[in-house]
């Protein structure tokens, strides 16, 4: 029996794909519960369709970010935070203030995308991560000053 997913499963396969499961586990299990549904012959041209039109905006999407991308490697950040007297900083740089100071330059990036590869305890000069796309991905310099 061919079964077409409607959402990840871990031992038999992702989103959207065609797989070949015994009748009982499909009729039974995956389509009751929703993670399937039957692969007829239309069911199979609606999914054709659908992953075309779902590559188009994923295309659409990694250039955006790509051109984001491109205007980003220019860009240093400067970032206040109250330090003592040894630099270390009171509190904690997050990534909300990362993503307001990209902000205030032109640059709407989700917080959620961003990471550091070290976390900044002192003043300094530090790397923020974006995931910009899947397969975009861009550091983003950002200096740590105290206030």
């Amino acid at each position: 029996m061919e079964i077409i997913l409607k959402q990840d499963i871990k031992s038999l396969g992702e989103k959207d794909d065609i797989v070949t499961v015994k009748p009982g586990y499909g009729r039974n299990y995956l389509i009751p519960q929703g993670f399937g549904e039957l692969a007829t012959p239309s069911a199979k041209k609606v999914l054709a369709e659908n992953l075309k039109q779902a590559a188009f905006k994923q295309d659409k999407i990694k250039k955006d970010a790509e051109g984001i991308a491109e205007r980003l490697t220019e860009v240093k950040l400067s970032i206040g935070a109250k330090a003592g007297e040894t630099g270390k900083i009171f509190g904690a740089v997050n990534t909300i203030m990362i993503a307001d100071a990209l902000k205030q330059k032109g640059f709407d990036v989700d917080r959620r995308r961003i990471t550091f590869e070290t976390e900044p305890k002192f003043v300094g000069e530090y790397v923020a991560n974006l995931n910009l796309h899947k397969e975009v991905k861009v550091k983003v310099p950002f200096e740590v000053v105290a206030e």
